[in-house]
């Protein structure tokens, strides 16, 4: 789980706009679009809708199958999108050096508009779009959660990066599509232990130690066992050097100074840059002497991959993309899904 910045206050909506938003939402729930008729309704009832989801916030009831979905954070826009859901509102990722949605997900995105920043997402923006449903999570959102629910259905989970597995299984009952997650969820899994296995082999029987760097703005990060990279590079069964092997949820990284890099030290470091390099210590660290006297660093084994990917993804299709990462890294063949 990456670490973020304290929500800032959202500002409060005018009495009117709260007013169209709660009618719009009302006049959806009540059925005046021609798609909420009685064809419509009979095949949310086949679906299994109407339902009751519990989440983090409690419950919330979702009156029919959704279609329209406003996702408030990037684990929920992988997400919904591996389910074939292109939602209509989302949020950028929050430290996207260049900007926009991620390019692993462009050709899913579409015309999705940007309702963010993430630290105060456009509540009116997001009333406008009439959603039939909306995911976040209680870490990111919880102070403006009944100012959502009043505009939609909002179904929250506690918090992201380390639970991601079962985050989509709460984003999947929300949606009605759980075999379609279980499904992914499966194939992912049998595809990491898959490549594993050529990885063991490539080294002779005996798994390679990984390392995770993250270059931001103020300490750099090595990224834990517990963290989303961590459990994907434990899915692979990868082995993690001393300073990254915690699978404590509340610890899922540590900072370190220049001089502290031999805390990285492994067979293969994977990079990532989540700020404008001159912003970070990436100069200083990679100019120390103990940064070049690090085995990966001597060996050519150090890799610089993106962050949206292996940090804000939070998600099976960016986990995908880290499974391929590894494999042109260690120089085997990616096991087909």
């Amino acid at each position: 789980m990456t670490t973020r910045a304290p929500l800032h206050r959202v500002r409060r909506l005018s009495a009117v706009l709260l007013t169209v938003a709660l009618g719009s939402g009302t006049l959806a729930a009540c059925g005046d679009d021609p798609a909420d008729g009685p064809e419509a309704a009979g095949n949310a009832a086949d679906a299994g809708f109407p339902r009751t989801v519990e989440h983090a916030m409690g419950e919330t009831k979702i009156p029919a199958k959704p279609a329209k979905v406003v996702v408030l954070d990037t684990g929920e826009l992988d997400d919904v999108t591996l389910l074939g859901i292109e939602p209509v509102g989302a949020v950028s990722p929050h430290m996207k050096t260049e900007g926009g949605f991620p390019d692993y997900l462009k050709d899913k995105i579409g015309d999705v508009k940007d309702v963010g920043p993430m630290e105060e997402p456009n509540l009116e923006l997001i009333a406008s779009l009439k959603p039939d449903l909306i995911l976040s999570s209680k870490v990111r959102h919880e102070k403006v959660y009944d100012k959502l629910n009043g505009i939609a259905p909002t179904v929250f989970t506690e918090t992201t990066g380390s639970p991601w597995k079962e985050n989509l299984k709460v984003h999947a009952e929300a949606l009605g599509l759980e075999k379609q997650a279980e499904t992914a969820l499966r194939e992912y899994e049998a595809r990491a232990k898959a490549l594993g296995e050529a990885v063991k082999a490539k080294y002779g029987g005996a798994m390679p130690s990984v390392s995770v760097v993250r270059f931001v703005a103020g300490p750099t990060r090595l990224y834990q066992k517990s963290a989303y990279s961590g459990i994907v590079l434990d899915d692979i069964g990868l082995t993690r050097p001393a300073s990254q092997n915690s699978g404590d949820p509340e610890m899922t990284m540590l900072d370190v100074s220049p001089e502290q890099i031999d805390k990285a030290e492994a067979d293969l470091i994977f990079v990532t840059v989540a700020d404008e390099p001159d912003k970070t210590q990436q100069k200083d660290v990679t100019s120390n002497p103990v940064w070049k006297d690090l085995k990966a660093v001597k060996d050519d084994k150090v890799f610089t991959v993106p962050d949206e990917t292996w940090m804000s993804g939070i998600g099976v299709q960016a986990a995908g993309n880290m499974l391929a990462d590894v494999a042109d890294a260690v120089g085997v063949e990616l096991p087909k899904p």
